[in-house]
């Protein structure tokens, strides 16, 4: 008798981070003694998100071909700037307003500038290449091979940094960043190490997300939910348009730069990484965890129906297909 679990996480949106993360947090707020009273490897699996998410970052540097096309330059770097740039802004905005601290009350309780950059900064890298194969060309799809670059918690710490919130030593900015360029320099030295490296990233996802879930009390982010939702649609809303724009600046038609306007699986976990460098963010790190978590899945519900909108109205037919796509091996990662 087979039962099909893992079709039924995929039937939820970002299933594969989503569902791990909420079973962590429901055994953290209803059985938080459960670590301890195991210990060993089952009390591991709790709280080993940082271990796990280092194997993981060098992993998904392997499948980042520094070989790329100029057009695939000019594509995904436009893409890539554009969208951390939208973050950076927003997180000098948000960071006068705000500045380290969550908010404490009201509705908006528990929103950050933490949870604001972390969910902008990053492109949810299976749904874009999805798209590009149904409604892009073949080097649209291989543009993400660039925009990885997004992946982790440097560019957010970085963004944090120019936002002129609580810095962070040069030893932090250089570890964040040092597991995927390890990858990086390991995969294009030798091919076979990269498809073997690829094929871990996919596996690694429900077991990080389950680990910072197990740091999550639910009763104490509540109100999240709603949140979430509106962090969701701001998250399309406030980089599609721009991406858009810039698509159509460099020639394209603007559909590869609204595939690109969402938030990706593991910007969850960078809340959590960015306070194991600074704990002057570790108040923020639990909630705006939670925050991003809910934006992956909105906008990886809205971006599809949005692009299609957009495909439609300026005549956009996929070129692309599996048969012609080109080997980028970073597919699998993100949610």
């Amino acid at each position: 008798m087979q039962v099909p679990i893992k079709r039924a996480i995929e039937r939820v949106p970002g299933g594969m981070m989503v569902v791990p993360l909420l079973i962590g947090a429901l055994m953290a707020t209803f059985v938080p003694g459960t670590p301890h009273f195991f210990g060993s490897f089952t009390g591991a699996l709790f709280s080993g998100a940082l271990t796990i998410l280092a194997v993981f970052y060098v992993c998904m540097g392997a499948t980042i071909d520094i070989r790329t096309t100029p057009y695939i330059l000019k594509k995904g770097g436009t893409l890539l700037i554009v969208k951390i740039g939208v973050a950076a802004i927003l997180g000098v905005i948000f960071g006068h307003i705000l500045g380290i601290e969550p908010v404490s009350g009201g509705f908006f309780a528990g929103i950050s500038t933490l949870a604001i950059v972390a969910a902008m900064n990053d492109t949810n890298g299976g749904l874009y290449m999805a798209l590009m194969g149904q409604y892009g060309e073949s080097r649209d799809v291989g543009a993400y091979s660039l925009m990885t670059l997004e992946s982790g918690p440097f560019l957010t710490m970085v963004t944090l940094g120019v936002a002129g919130l609580s810095a962070f030593p040069w030893q932090a900015l250089v570890g964040a960043i040092l597991p995927l360029v390890a990858g990086i320099i390991i995969g294009n030295l030798d091919r076979e190490m990269r498809a073997f490296l690829a094929r871990a990233i996919p596996v690694m996802i429900p077991f990080f997300a389950f680990a910072l879930g197990s740091g999550l009390n639910l009763s104490k982010v509540w109100q999240s939910g709603l949140l979430g939702l509106g962090l969701g649609v701001a998250v399309v809303v406030v980089t599609a348009i721009p991406l858009f724009l810039a698509d159509r600046v460099i020639g394209g038609n603007g559909v590869a730069g609204v595939a690109a306007a969402s938030a990706a699986g593991n910007a969850a976990a960078v809340p959590a990484i960015v306070a194991s460098a600074n704990h002057a963010y570790a108040p923020a790190a639990a909630h705006a965890t939670v925050l991003v978590a809910a934006a992956v899945i909105v906008t990886t519900v809205l971006v599809p129906f949005v692009t299609a909108f957009v495909a439609k109205r300026v005549g956009a037919h996929g070129e692309a297909s599996e048969s012609r796509r080109p080997a980028v091996e970073a597919e699998p990662h993100r949610l």
